[in-house]
């Protein structure tokens, strides 16, 4: 079924996409493979990938050194059940993992996706309180988070607007605002004030029944793209502990480079107490997720009883495949020529955003290191505004896959992707700021 005309009509008649209307959704474009940066479709035509393909993509399409090592793996072992079997590539990338990760973040538990690394630290940490003896239910997030679509993260990112389909299946979650921040806002300061105030209330009223709180750290991803400073991600962390509520770090965006560290906690000088990874974590390839904490929450679930043992998994649980995709990914990641092109990212962004800044249509240019965003001035702000369809109808006829999350457009690049290219993307954002905005 090579006839692109044959494959769309197909798709329609088999295919459930997601996040997708398929009443007034366009045509789905059929892609036949990836190079680097580039994407290629039925009929050869080529797309700049600029957003890592729904961010999971951190070294290129089909890297040639991941793809051998899939291989290479898939002649020896390809899965195994993960309860009473170990392997030695889960065990190799759990070892890299704690040594690139800060402090004591040393216990690794494997799943297959965001949600699902989510809904792991979700359980541990309530567990956790039950285990010690001292139960506490409660959780708290920041206003506007995603943190996925299982039932656990849907309740701690509900404020996101995604999920009211569902809102009698969730449990009640207390928010806090999150204090947004972009190139020359001058009442960040008051923001961050307001929204620890906000904190410190909570914590007051129902602290001592509050297990955790979760949140994107530094760079809030579907939620808009929104970020803050280091300085507060700090304060709010101390608080969170003078409270003895635990910390939970959601990086399956930020992590594997995206902010210019290894990760956004080392970025911002803070070590959670668990950590969820995935996307980046395979350079794309395959499902795998961690969900890493500290020895300190590890042994509360030791015990001459199951019953306080964590009674959780997935059949595909540390698969080899992925295990070695991710091995693979991180030599890739930790190379010197890699983090030259994180700055060099990071660079353009700084130049480009600080043009496309002065453009009317546009407002609250940001950045944190390859991720950076801006946003449309729209009437209908949000994840529905009409301006998002429009512009990626528009960057699609460029030859760039660029998809904004309604008003904000973003570019979160694979690593591999060269300069030239890049300005080539800010070139179509300007244009569009100057002809269709």
């Amino acid at each position: 079924m090579k006839d692109p005309k044959k494959i769309i009509a197909a798709d329609k008649d088999v295919i459930w996409h997601p996040f997708t209307q398929a009443q007034t959704a366009p045509d789905v474009v059929p892609i036949v493979r990836g190079e680097g940066a580039k994407l290629f479709d039925s009929e050869g035509r080529e797309y700049l990938d600029l957003i890592s393909s729904w961010w999971v993509n951190t070294h290129g399409h089909a890297h040639p050194k991941i793809a051998k090592a899939i291989s290479d793996q898939a002649g020896t072992l390809e899965h195994v059940i993960f309860a009473g079997f170990t392997h030695e590539p889960a065990v190799t990338l759990a070892t890299r993992l704690a040594a690139m990760l800060p402090g004591d973040l040393s216990r690794v538990f494997y799943s297959d996706n965001g949600s699902t690394a989510v809904e792991v630290a979700l359980k541990i940490a309530h567990q956790y309180f039950r285990n010690k003896g001292k139960p506490r239910k409660k959780f708290l997030a920041f206003e506007g988070a995603y943190h996925g679509d299982t039932v656990g993260a849907m309740s701690v990112g509900q404020s996101s607007g995604f999920f009211e389909a569902w809102q009698d299946l969730l449990f009640d979650v207390a928010t806090i605002p999150f204090p947004a921040t972009w190139l020359g806002n001058d009442d960040v300061e008051q923001k961050e004030q307001e929204s620890l105030k906000a904190l410190t209330h909570i914590l007051e009223t129902q602290g001592s029944d509050t297990c955790a709180m979760i949140l994107e750290p530094l760079v809030q991803g579907a939620g808009g793209m929104r970020m803050c400073r280091p300085e507060f991600l700090r304060a709010l962390v101390e608080t969170l502990r003078a409270a003895g509520v635990l910390v939970i770090f959601d990086e399956v965006m930020t992590g594997f480079g995206r902010t210019g560290e290894l990760f956004a906690c080392i970025k911002a000088s803070v070590t959670p107490d668990l950590i969820c990874l995935s996307k980046g974590l395979t350079g794309g390839f395959l499902p795998l997720s961690a969900t890493v904490c500290s020895d300190e929450l590890y042994t509360a679930f030791l015990d001459d009883s199951f019953d306080k043992a964590f009674a959780h998994g997935h059949s595909f649980a540390a698969n080899p495949l992925g295990c070695a995709a991710a091995i693979a990914a991180q030599d890739l990641l930790t190379a010197p020529e890699t983090q030259t092109r994180i700055a060099a990212i990071s660079a353009v962004h700084q130049e480009r955003l600080s043009r496309l800044a002065a453009f009317k249509p546009l407002e609250h240019a940001r950045q944190t290191g390859t991720i950076a965003a801006i946003d449309v001035k729209a009437v209908d702000s949000g994840y529905s505004a009409n301006v998002g369809p429009k512009l990626k109808t528009y960057f699609l006829e460029q030859g760039l896959l660029i998809r904004p999350l309604g008003n904000v457009m973003y570019v979160l690049p694979p690593y591999c992707i060269g300069d030239d290219d890049l300005h080539r993307a800010y070139d179509a954002i300007e244009t569009a700021a100057k002809t269709i905005l």
